[in-house]
């Protein structure tokens, strides 16, 4: 129950839960109100109720903040809304940049159908090349290539290098004639019976021993590989002392004798040299064979 004779009823319309001048405003949030005069009679709500409807001009500090609030608000909308306005309306600060880029490409578009000078293009530098010829003052001196050695054959057949080196020697010279395998062997075996592979030079003859030789014999002239006789028309000292040349001579009067290459080697060999001895040269087939196939391959 309050002190000022007023029952609180609960349903009707001054309840506690109607009054609101009982409490401070939750809309302001400083200041407070003066205290409400206490009420003296019955119907004193009201007043308080109605009170502010019936005077709209009273003075209301909450509700007054609230509308200041309000305004402003409205204020900060209307500023921008004519400052978007004053840009619509003004189009030249917009346009002014694209009309101004429009007669700039105008321009150079017109430009491009002129004819134009082509400046000629510049000289490209020479890149300086490090010169790798020799000074002028030192002449370039070409080394000559070594002459390939002749390939030394291994002997075989019982002979020696020498020996080996000669029946070399009567092989290439009937293969650069183009005698075949068979006139080679002939002519090996007939060397090996008449000098035994040896160059011979002649006691008799002086001048054979100025050229080289391996041997020195005493039959008569005779003189070289195939003991050939320059007194019976073979040839000069000089010549019959080389291989490649005596051989020349024996394969040139071999292939000469008709039938020689179906001939017993002792018979082809015989009918060229007339010697005293016909049957010696059979026994070296087999050695001359050997040496033969040894050079060709």
């Amino acid at each position: 129950m309050r002190d000022d004779g007023t029952f609180d009823d609960h349903h009707g319309l001054g309840g506690s839960a109607d009054r609101s001048d009982d409490t401070n405003s939750t809309v302001r949030s400083t200041g407070s109100l003066e205290p409400a005069a206490p009420r003296r009679f019955p119907f004193g709500f009201l007043r308080t109720r109605f009170g502010d409807a019936a005077n709209p001009l009273a003075p209301r500090p909450g509700r007054t903040k609230l509308a200041v609030a309000t305004g402003a608000v409205c204020c900060l909308g209307l500023l921008g809304v004519s400052q978007v306005g004053a840009d619509a309306v003004d189009g030249s600060a917009t346009t002014a940049p694209s009309e101004e880029v429009a007669q700039r490409a105008a321009a150079d578009a017109a430009s491009r159908g002129l004819t134009r000078e082509t400046p000629a293009p510049a000289a490209p530098t020479p890149t300086p090349v490090a010169s790798t010829a020799a000074p002028a003052t030192t002449p370039a001196t070409k080394k000559p290539k070594p002459k390939p050695k002749p390939k030394r054959i291994v002997p075989v057949a019982g002979l020696d290098q020498d020996q080996m080196d000669n029946a070399k020697a009567i092989v290439q010279a009937g293969r650069a004639m183009g005698v075949p395998r068979r006139g080679l062997i002939i002519a090996v075996a007939t060397a090996m019976q008449e000098s035994n592979l040896y160059n011979y030079a002649s006691g008799v003859l002086p001048e054979s021993q100025n050229y080289p030789h391996q041997a020195i014999g005493w039959d008569h002239d005779s003189v070289g590989l195939f003991q050939q006789r320059p007194s019976s028309g073979w040839g000069a000292v000089r010549d019959l002392m080389q291989p490649a040349y005596a051989t020349r001579q024996f394969l040139t009067a071999l292939v000469q004798i008709p039938g020689w290459q179906d001939m017993a080697l002792t018979d082809a060999a015989q009918a060229v040299q007339v010697s005293a001895f016909p049957w010696a040269y059979a026994q070296h087939e087999w050695r001359a064979t050997e040496v033969v196939d040894a050079i060709l391959t």
